[in-house]
């Protein structure tokens, strides 16, 4: 073989090994993470903001080979929304493909205990691709709230703190569809059965939401789990006899200022349905999102004949329960005396 021909075989040889290198290269590209770390793709990503996401966060051997796969699996027209796991063990070519055929990665939300619905909002928002405002003109649409079975004032039974999968772009329609879902599953057959047995004791039929209502009440009250199904005991004996309840949490909703430290005759005099010292029966709707042990405390409550309950003067968080108004008279004294000491007026 003459020289020119040899030179061209070469030529040929180094041709192919390189087109293999670089199929090689092509297909093996991956990651040097030491471990999975995540992206999160929302609605206003294009191609150039989603590779800049990958360059940043994931350390990419060669971001080239999204560029690559993104131009092979047309991905630019098919960019889903999500959070998407990036392992260090995965090619470029998984990731493409997990983005375009939507494989995302379910996140969990924490359904906390709050004070208020928008309090809830500000707690979910920052956990989710929806908007805080999405959520807040969704509930403030009274259609949306009516085909959900709630008013304004009953929405917070809805929310049944726990920690829930859900997919990070989740719409906001699919995300209440979810909490309804998890609420159904709340109140299964032993639950739902335990209302007769509360509505027997209070005198008065007690829906569901009247029972968050309730324990919103009790879980205002206090932090002492081992003490709610007494003071529900207490809350359904005032009930059944017609008296107020006449709980401090409630003025302290019904005049919106949860810094009160005590409760004045002043701050009796508010004129609201949640004043539950001027009327009697239960406020409209919960004054927190109730616990689930105080949810179960109301379910489950004691048989006592306490009418009333005062904070221990050791301000344990912990309460004196009494069925005599004498008796309690003399607690709550008492408990005035260590409030003066300290100073709280």
């Amino acid at each position: 073989m003459s020289a020119k021909g040899k030179t061209a075989w070469a030529i040929a040889g180094f041709m192919l090994m390189a087109a293999m290198t670089g199929t090689i290269w092509f297909y093996s590209s991956g990651f040097t993470l030491k471990e999975p770390t995540y992206i999160f793709i929302d609605r206003d990503d294009n191609i150039d903001s989603v590779s800049h996401k990958i360059a940043k966060d994931c350390k990419p051997q060669s971001i080239r080979a999204f560029r690559l796969y993104s131009m092979l699996f047309k991905l630019e027209k098919r960019i889903r929304t999500g959070k998407y796991e990036v392992r260090p063990d995965m090619k470029m070519m998984e990731l493409v493909r997990d983005i375009r055929n939507h494989n995302e990665r379910p996140i969990k939300i924490i359904i906390p205990p709050v004070r208020t619905v928008n309090e809830m909002v500000r707690r979910i928002a920052p956990q989710l691709m929806i908007d805080s405002m999405e959520i807040v003109e969704y509930i403030n649409d009274t259609t949306n709230l009516r085909q959900m079975g709630y008013s304004k004032e009953t929405l917070p039974s809805l929310f049944i703190p726990n920690t829930y999968e859900v997919y990070w772009d989740i719409t906001v329609q699919d995300l209440f569809a979810r909490l309804q879902k998890e609420n159904d599953a709340f109140w299964n057959e032993k639950r739902l059965a335990k209302l007769q047995e509360v509505s027997h004791y209070a005198g008065e039929e007690m829906t569901k939401e009247k029972v968050s209502t309730l324990a919103s009440i009790i879980d205002s009250e206090t932090a002492n789990n081992p003490e709610k199904p007494n003071i529900a005991s207490l809350y359904l004996n005032r009930l059944r006899l017609g008296m107020p309840l006449q709980s401090d949490p409630t003025i302290k909703f019904a005049l919106q200022d949860f810094t009160l430290k005590r409760i004045l005759y002043k701050h009796l005099e508010a004129e609201s349905p949640y004043n539950t010292y001027k009327r009697t029966g239960l406020p409209p709707g919960p004054i927190c999102i109730p616990s689930i042990a105080g949810l179960d405390a109301v379910l489950n409550h004691t048989k006592t004949n306490y009418l009333y309950m005062c904070a221990k003067e050791d301000f344990s968080g912990t309460h004196n329960f009494e069925a005599e108004y004498s008796k309690h008279q003399q607690n709550a004294a008492r408990y005035a005396r260590a409030l003066n000491q300290l100073g709280i007026r």
